[in-house]
């Protein structure tokens, strides 16, 4: 008997040893895999993560860069004042209103551009590239762009089109804003949703041309179901991008006239760089990374429920 519970409870603890002599050389294996990407992780977190903590610091106290010795610390006053203020209202209302409709309009454009473009004609490849031009513009040379080739008031072609005289950044800001995000983002929601098109089965399609179907039913039956993971990950991933403009408020409005234009990141710009108020414009910058971290969280989400770890769609 003695024999028998000792012999099971040796190879228990001899299976148990047996991982605790082997541990050390996988984490040696693990830790070589990993060392050709530590340079580019310390960058990362150098570049991004420790000047957010800098910020955070900075949100909590008072300090004003025109007032000497002003500096200290106010605990969360800044961020009440940020609430209790009517402009950073007014920037957060601009923001959303800005990223919604840019977002809708250039994915109903893109989608009716990606829907044309996956025909064949004459010339197709051209009109690709002519249609994917803006979004390979740096969006402040697109800005400019616009400022002084469609909305100038004295030969802007848009009024020279209409046979009008209006001066269309003062008059309408945030409209011509949102024109030039419109004009830059659509390639960008043409190109994805086009790269689902593309992966359509020719099969099913055929299919339900033998069956009768018409267009409109093969694009409502067939077509926008499979394009949904790519509509939302198009509006998504723009929303992203889009929240944070800021080089076509800059360029084209300065966010005027008044705040009629101004979104938070200008808001922020002005606060720091004009108001010189390092403690305010921290807590707004570090409202903005929140605000664009729960944007991301769903774009994440949409992108690993659409996509499996293979990278294919399921």
């Amino acid at each position: 008997m003695t024999t028998t519970l000792e012999g099971p409870a040796e190879h228990r603890g001899h299976r148990r040893s047996t991982p605790d002599r082997s541990r050390p050389g996988e984490r040696a294996r693990a830790w070589r895999r990993r060392a050709p990407l530590l340079p580019a992780l310390l960058f990362t977190i150098a570049a991004t993560q420790v000047p957010f903590l800098v910020t955070v610091v900075y949100s909590f106290q008072s300090w004003n860069l025109v007032r000497p010795g002003s500096r200290h610390f106010v605990g969360f006053d800044n961020y009440a004042a940020v609430f209790a203020d009517s402009e950073f209202r007014g920037a957060l209302l601009n923001t959303v209103l800005l990223t919604l409709v840019c977002v809708f309009v250039s994915l109903l454009l893109g989608l009716g551009l990606a829907l044309l473009l996956d025909r064949r004609f004459v010339g197709r490849s051209v009109v690709r590239t002519l249609v994917v031009t803006p979004f390979l513009l740096l969006p402040a040379a697109g800005a400019l762009l616009w400022k002084t080739t469609m909305f100038d008031p004295t030969y802007g072609l848009l009024n020279a089109v209409l046979g009008t005289d209006v001066d269309w950044l003062s008059r309408y800001p945030l409209a011509a804003v949102m024109t030039q995000v419109v004009w830059q983002w659509t390639p960008f929601m043409t190109l994805l949703i086009l790269a689902g098109l593309q992966a359509r089965s020719p099969e099913v399609l055929e299919a339900a041309r033998v069956d009768g179907a018409g267009r409109w039913r093969m694009f409502a039956s067939i077509t926008l179901p499979q394009l949904s993971r790519y509509l939302q990950l198009a509006a998504l991933l723009g929303a992203i991008y889009i929240v944070n403009t800021f080089d076509a408020i800059y360029l084209m409005t300065q966010g005027g006239p008044g705040t009629a234009s101004t979104n938070l990141p200008f808001s922020i710009y002005q606060r720091a760089f004009q108001g010189f108020d390092v403690g305010q414009s921290s807590a707004m910058g570090v409202l903005v990374v929140l605000l664009t971290l729960i944007v991301a969280t769903f774009a994440l989400r949409v992108m690993f429920r659409s996509f499996d770890v293979r990278g294919g769609v399921r």
